[in-house]
């Protein structure tokens, strides 16, 4: 009889193995580290370039852009101001692991990092079972997404401590219910912070950047 060997397991555990050291790594610089993870065009990339331009003055931001095919967010993170951008392309796989963000942090100097941001793979399932060292899941949602994702999705939200709703300018113009997807979300975790904002009209963004300013602090031990 054959022994099956379960490779799921295996990856997973060496994956959590090196998550941890990179835990461990970030907490000694009392870096923030945040991975934000959603579905495609949710704006996670374009929630990044605000943060940058209203940012990047008082923080030191290094972002990992992740993507499956090409570099284009690492280049409009460049674009818009980021100073430390390093994109990581999979070549087809769903998600970031551990071993990728290791490689990259090797690169770059933490002494000079205030927040680390990386950017997932636009994906609501592979990343939730991921463990990349971060402090915190930042978990993005659009309006013009169904309000049923966190149902449909629950691994992810249950991981992830903030919940960030965008395009609130096109309220109204679907049946996206936001008071819904906010029930939905807190039915899975009770403990999510919810954040609404529209990139587009900068509206909300302020409540995202007291929110990091806040974060870091606590990091830093301010």
């Amino acid at each position: 009889m054959n022994k099956r060997i379960t490779v799921e397991k295996k990856v997973l555990s060496e994956n959590d193995r090196l998550a941890a050291e990179i835990r461990r790594k970030l907490s000694e610089k009392r870096i923030l580290a945040l991975n934000l993870v959603s579905s495609p065009g949710s704006g996670k990339t374009s929630l990044l370039e605000k943060t940058l331009k209203a940012l990047n003055s008082e923080l030191n931001m290094a972002l990992i852009a992740g993507d499956v095919q090409t570099e284009n967010d690492a280049d409009r993170l460049k674009k818009a101001g980021g100073k430390i951008v390093r994109p990581i392309v999979t070549g087809g796989a769903c998600h970031l692991d551990a071993k990728m963000i290791t490689g990259v942090l090797e690169e770059l100097d933490l002494d000079e990092v205030d927040i680390l941001f990386i950017e997932n793979v636009g994906n609501l399932v592979c990343p939730s079972s991921y463990d990349l060292g971060e402090d915190m899941k930042v978990v993005l949602i659009s309006t013009t997404e169904g309000d049923d994702k966190p149902l449909k999705y629950p691994s992810m939200f249950r991981r992830s401590s903030v919940l960030v709703i965008n395009k609130t300018d096109l309220l109204g113009l679907s049946d996206f219910d936001i008071e819904q997807v906010k029930n939905n979300a807190r039915m899975i975790n009770a403990d999510l912070i919810v954040i609404e904002l529209s990139c587009l009209k900068e509206t909300g963004l302020e409540t995202w950047y007291e929110w990091l300013r806040e974060r870091t602090a606590a990091k830093k031990g301010r």
